[in-house]
């Protein structure tokens, strides 16, 4: 399959790309010490912050998913689910381009709550974002090469040039999704909040994805998130 590149296959492909997505991830599973759902053994609930390793959720994210999913406590991610082994991960990826979305963490409300999952996953493009239009559903935010958030999902996209990226002579395309990993159903008013939340969550991944694979200049990624419009 293809690797998607320019905001008109994002939005307008994204319904297929999504449904190619599940079928890759749920094959997948997540190894290590967690069973095939993504939740360590001893299911520990933390705080958002404490999610993907420790370092992959700002306190802003953290803000931002108790926005997404109501809740401000999760189960505790599997160990095989960190932001550094994410980055190394992409790291040995380069130069290939990956087939389809890699799973990079998955946050899950406490069990015994209403079911609500996301996932957060990484896949290399072959260039840039272009200047095509992005779905209607989707606002384009200036972060990185580019930003489209949704009210179920959110993408950066961001160019890597790094020493760690030797197979790709130093320079990668990356691009981090999070997504609502349901049929997404929210309330028309809250829109603009939803979108703003899964940008900052995005940005937050897609930030120390950058930091962990020494990108220059952090990927054009700025220190905190940026929600306007583009």
């Amino acid at each position: 399959m293809r690797t998607v590149n320019s905001r008109r296959s994002v939005g307008g492909g994204l319904l297929s790309a999504v449904v190619v997505g599940s079928l890759f991830l749920g094959a997948t599973g997540c190894g290590g010490d967690g069973d095939n759902d993504g939740l360590p053994k001893d299911n520990k609930v933390v705080a958002g912050t404490q999610l993907c390793g420790g370092r992959a959720i700002s306190a802003d994210a953290a803000r931002a998913l108790e926005v997404i999913t109501g809740t401000s406590r999760f189960e505790a991610s599997s160990k095989s689910y960190t932001v550094a082994r994410a980055s190394s991960d992409l790291a040995l990826a380069t130069p290939g381009l990956t087939a389809g979305r890699e799973d990079a963490c998955r946050v899950f409300k406490p069990t015994g709550t209403r079911q609500f999952q996301l996932r957060i996953t990484w896949r290399l493009a072959e260039n840039a974002p272009t200047d095509e239009p992005a779905a209607a559903k989707f606002t384009v935010l200036k972060m990185g090469d580019e930003t489209l958030a949704a009210a179920d999902m959110a993408y950066v996209y961001f160019t890597c040039r790094s020493d760690k990226l030797v197979g790709s002579g130093g320079e990668a395309h990356v691009v981090i999704g999070v997504e609502h990993w349901a049929v997404a159903e929210y309330p028309e008013d809250n829109v603009k909040a939803l979108k703003d939340a899964y940008a900052t969550v995005a940005h937050s991944f897609s930030l120390a994805m950058a930091k962990e694979l020494r990108c220059e200049n952090n990927g054009g990624l700025p220190v905190k998130p940026v929600l306007d419009p583009a």
